[in-house]
């Protein structure tokens, strides 16, 4: 009989969290990642097990350089990728999570090869930009002691993204300020945003080679978000909003909760 390794236990238990919305403490310390890499190699684990169990796939990446050395990259799976409102999400605290951000197209594929790509062949992939919100559910209970490789390995807090209207890509590619506006009923609230890598696509190029390097390619019709401009906002569930992105657009919203 197999005896399931610390990975794949730790993947067993992260992807029965994903699948229901569940909180649970961190993991126990013979499965619990202790640096990027057995992070990533848990997450790995769980996107396999999600992929054959859901009959899905990788249909985008969440990115941003390196921060102190820790590594931001998680797939979004196709299956919680929207574009068509009302939106289905798990709430959190009775709130939607999200974080304002651009997707980037890839109209290309970047299989891997034995060489890096450069930023000129990665833009050269790169078909349409759209504006998008990243979704949020943390899946460790509010009191555990989580450290970055925790979230790491349970794919750094993403539950899905809604992927907006297209926006002009050369605006977009140099937009590293952008006011932000959020409003629905009667309430109104500006941010006033930067991108965490001033260059939106920075972390795009980061991404192409760390995928390369781990033996991943980019496939044709994959995103990539590449952080958000504003951190969390909360937002009301079942209610309509707009969201405003100066000089680039706008996007409408609703979100329902989902109930399993």
């Amino acid at each position: 009989m197999h005896q399931p390794s610390a990975t794949e236990q730790a993947a067993s238990i992260l992807l029965a969290r994903r699948l229901n919305a569940q909180k649970g403490e961190v993991l126990a310390a013979h499965c619990r990642p202790t640096d990027n890499q057995s992070a990533f190699a848990i997450q790995q684990a769980v996107t396999q097990l999600w992929c054959e169990q859901c009959k899905d796939s990788v249909g985008a990446w969440k990115c941003l350089q390196p921060i102190e050395g820790n590594w931001v990259v998680a797939p979004i799976f196709t299956s919680t990728i929207d574009t068509i409102a009302p939106v289905s999400l798990w709430p959190d605290n009775n709130v939607a999570r999200i974080e304002p951000e651009l997707a980037f197209y890839f109209a290309h594929a970047l299989p891997v090869r034995a060489e890096p790509y450069l930023p000129a062949e990665i833009d050269a992939a790169i078909g349409r930009t759209h504006m998008a919100l990243e979704l949020i559910y943390n899946r460790y209970v509010p009191t555990a002691p989580i450290h970055h490789f925790d979230k790491l390995a349970d794919g750094l807090v993403n539950q899905g993204l809604y992927v907006g209207p297209q926006v002009d890509a050369e605006l977009a590619k140099q937009a590293s300020n952008i006011d932000i506006t959020l409003s629905y009923a009667d309430q109104t609230q500006p941010y006033s945003a930067k991108h965490p890598n001033v260059i939106p696509r920075a972390p795009l190029y980061w991404l192409v080679e760390f995928l390369r390097q781990q033996g991943i390619g980019i496939e044709a019709g994959q995103a990539a978000i590449t952080g958000s401009y504003a951190g969390v906002f909360d937002a009301p569930i079942a209610c309509d909003m707009t969201i405003k992105y100066a000089g680039l657009g706008e996007m409408h919203v609703h979100f329902k909760a989902k109930t399993q």
